[in-house]
C-alpha cells in the first residue's frame, strides 16, 4: 500500500499514467477507493496523475486535532517534496480547490498551471454551502438535501413531476459512496472548510488559472466563481451545463482541461 510519511502524518497516494505531471486534490470526503474516480476520467490517458487521500480521510492518517486549510496545503507541498515533484500542474475540485488556492498562495513555486473547479474563496468572495450544518440530519434526508444543493434544477416540484428520475439519481448517488468517511475526520475537514478564506489574498496568485463551474451549482455558485475570476490576474472562467457535478454532466469540461493544460 503506497503510504508516505510527511512528518506529522502519513498519506495514502497513487501515481498512474504517463505525460505531464498533474497533482489532483479531491473534494469533501474524498477517498481513492471510490469509483469512478480521477483515474477513471479522461485525464488518465493524458497525464501522470498524483492523487492522495487528504488528512482525516480514506486510508491516510486521521490526527485527533483541529485541521486548517494551511495544514492541507502543507500536506500537499510535503507530499510533492517527498516524491521529488519539484513542480507540476494542479487540479483542485471543490474542497480540493480551496486547498489548491492555499497551495498556490503559500507555495507558488510548486504549481505551473492551476485548474480550480466548483470552488469558492470564502470571505468577501462567498463561501461554499455550509455542509457541516447537514451532518446531524437523518442519513436519507442528508442525501436528498445534498442532491438538491448539488444541482438547483432539482426542486421539490421537479421531484414530484419526475419520481422515477429522482429514484435513479438517489440510487446513483448511493452507489458512489462505497466507502463512508470516518465522522471525526470528515467533521474536521468540514470545519476547516467553514473557515476557509483566501478572498483578500487571491491577487498573490500569479500563475495561469482555469476556473470551471456549473451553471446550476448550489454548493459553489457561479457568483463565487466570478469573484475568483475578478481577483486572480491570469485567470479564465468557463461555466458548464450542470451543477456541482458538471465534470460528469458536461463532457466538454474535461476536454477543456486537457487542451488548456497542454
Amino acid at each position: 500500500m503506497p503510504m508516505i510519511d510527511i512528518g506529522p502524518i502519513e498519506l495514502y497516494y497513487e501515481i498512474r499514467g504517463t505525460g505531464p505531471k498533474l497533482l489532483y486534490i479531491s473534494g469533501t470526503g474524498g477517498d481513492l477507493r471510490r469509483r469512478p474516480g480521477i483515474f477513471d476520467s479522461p485525464l488518465a490517458d493524458q497525464f501522470e496523475i498524483l492523487a492522495y487521500d487528504q488528512r482525516g480521510l480514506g486510508q491516510s492518517s486521521r490526527p485527533d486535532t483541529e485541521y486548517s486549510m494551511a495544514d492541507y496545503a502543507a500536506d500537499a507541498n510535503a507530499l510533492m517534496c517527498a516524491l521529488g515533484w519539484e513542480a507540476s500542474d494542479v487540479f483542485g475540485v471543490s474542497f480540493g480547490g480551496m486547498v489548491a488556492q492555499e497551495l498556490a498562495i503559500r507555495y507558488p513555486e510548486k504549481i505551473s498551471k492551476l485548474v480550480l473547479a466548483c470552488t469558492s474563496s470564502g470571505g468577501e468572495g462567498g463561501s461554499s454551502y455550509p455542509l457541516h450544518e447537514l451532518q446531524d440530519l437523518d442519513e436519507d434526508i442528508r442525501l436528498e438535501e445534498n442532491i438538491k444543493i448539488n444541482d438547483l434544477r432539482i426542486t421539490d416540484n421537479w421531484i414530484k413531476e419526475n419520481p422515477n428520475e429522482w429514484k435513479k439519481i438517489k440510487e446513483l448517488s448511493l452507489s458512489r459512496i462505497q466507502y463512508k468517511p470516518q465522522q471525526d475526520g470528515l467533521m474536521n475537514q468540514l470545519l476547516a472548510r467553514k473557515d476557509h478564506d483566501t478572498s483578500d489574498r487571491l491577487s498573490q496568485i500569479e500563475i495561469p488559472v482555469l476556473l470551471q463551474g456549473g451553471k446550476y451549482d448550489g454548493i459553489a455558485p457561479p457568483r463565487n466563481m466570478k469573484y475568483l475570476r475578478g481577483n486572480i490576474k491570469c485567470s479564465t472562467l468557463k461555466l458548464y451545463e450542470g451543477g456541482h457535478l458538471f465534470l460528469i454532466q458536461d463532457k466538454q469540461a474535461f476536454k477543456d482541461i486537457i487542451s488548456w493544460l497542454k
